[in-house]
C-alpha cells in the first residue's frame, strides 16, 4: 500500500478559514481540504507548507502552531497528514491546482463534502476555537 505523509494549513483570517476543493481526479476528487501537499525528501514541515501554499494558491501565510496530526487509510493509499493553524498575510489567492476556493466560517465549513481525513481536522477545530 502506498504511503503518503503531507502537511496542510488552516489558514485562518479574521473569523474565516480557507477551504479548497479539489480537482477532478484521483480518490477525493471534487472533495473540500485544507491545502498543502507533500513534504519533499529534505524539507521541513514548515517549508514545505510555504512552498505548497506558493505553488497551489500564490499565498504568503505565517504558520502559528500544529493543530493535529491525522492518519488515514484511504482504499488506494494511507495518509499521514500534519496539520498547522495558519494566518493569512491576505485574503487574496490564485487557484493553480483546486477547482475552487472560499474564506467560510465554522458553521458554513460543516455543510461542505470533506474528504475523509480532513473531517478530524473540522472536529478538533469546532473544540479548540470557540
Amino acid at each position: 500500500m502506498k504511503k503518503i505523509e503531507v502537511v496542510a494549513a488552516v489558514i485562518k483570517s479574521g473569523n474565516k478559514y480557507l477551504c479548497c476543493k479539489r480537482g477532478p481526479k484521483g480518490e477525493t476528487a471534487l472533495k473540500w481540504e485544507f491545502p498543502g501537499g507533500k513534504i519533499e525528501l529534505g524539507e521541513t514541515h514548515r517549508e514545505a507548507l510555504h512552498r505548497e501554499l506558493k505553488e497551489e494558491l500564490s499565498l504568503e501565510v505565517e504558520i502559528d502552531k500544529l493543530l493535529i496530526t491525522i492518519t488515514h487509510q484511504y482504499k488506494t493509499f494511507h495518509l499521514t497528514m500534519h496539520c498547522y493553524v495558519c494566518t493569512a498575510g491576505s485574503t487574496n489567492y490564485y487557484l493553480h491546482e483546486h477547482v475552487e476556493a472560499r474564506w467560510l466560517s465554522k458553521e458554513e465549513m460543516s455543510k461542505l463534502d470533506w474528504a475523509d481525513a480532513d473531517i478530524p481536522v473540522l472536529k478538533k477545530l469546532s473544540n479548540v476555537i470557540r
